[in-house]
C-alpha cells in the first residue's frame, strides 16, 4: 500500500483548520444573538455576486446549467430546512429579535463543505469537470443561504408581530 503524503497532509490541515473553526463555533452557538431583519438580505447578495462570477469565468454548457438550476432548487430545499433549525425568540420587553444557531445547522454545512472538497481534490482524477463542479455547488449554497434568510424572515416577522400584538 503507498501512501499519497503530500494529499494526506494536505488533508490533515485541512481536518485540523475546520475541527478548531468548528470548536470555536460550538462554543459561540450556546449564546443567543441579536437578528436584525433588515439586514438578512446581505450575505445571499454577496454570495449571488460570487457565484456570478464564477458563471462568467466559464459558461457552462446547457447540460451544465440544468445541473445548477438543480443545484439551487436543492440548495433552497436544504436552507430552508436549515432556516428552520434556527432558534427564534423575541424578549418579551424590548421585542428584540434573537437568533440561536443549532449544531445540527452547521454540522450540515461542514459536511457539504468536506463534500465540495473531496470533489475538488479528486475531481480530475476521475475526469469531472471541477469548475461545473464548482458552480454547481455555488449554486447550491446560494439556494441554501438565500432560503434560509428568507424563512427566518417570515418566521422573524411573525414572531415580532405576535409579541407587539400582545401588548
Amino acid at each position: 500500500m503507498q501512501f499519497d503524503t503530500p494529499h494526506l497532509i494536505r488533508y490533515g490541515i485541512t481536518a485540523l483548520v475546520i475541527g478548531l473553526i468548528l470548536a470555536l463555533r460550538i462554543r459561540r452557538m450556546s449564546k443567543a444573538r441579536p437578528l436584525t431583519l433588515e439586514r438578512l438580505w446581505i450575505i445571499p447578495t454577496l454570495y449571488a455576486l460570487l457565484v456570478a462570477s464564477l458563471f462568467v469565468q466559464a459558461q457552462p454548457s446547457l447540460g451544465g446549467w440544468a445541473l445548477c438550476a438543480v443545484a439551487l432548487a436543492v440548495g433552497a430545499g436544504l436552507g430552508w430546512q436549515r432556516g428552520k433549525l434556527m432558534q427564534l425568540s423575541v424578549d418579551p420587553v424590548t421585542h428584540q429579535l434573537n437568533q440561536k444557531a443549532s449544531i445540527g445547522g452547521l454540522l450540515f454545512i461542514v459536511a457539504l463543505i468536506a463534500i465540495k472538497f473531496i470533489g475538488q481534490a479528486e475531481g480530475s482524477a476521475l475526469h469531472l469537470d471541477v469548475m461545473l463542479l464548482t458552480q454547481a455547488f455555488g449554486a447550491m449554497a446560494l439556494g441554501l443561504f438565500s432560503a434560509m434568510r428568507v424563512e427566518m424572515y417570515l418566521r422573524g416577522k411573525r414572531l415580532l408581530a405576535r409579541a407587539r400584538a400582545a401588548l
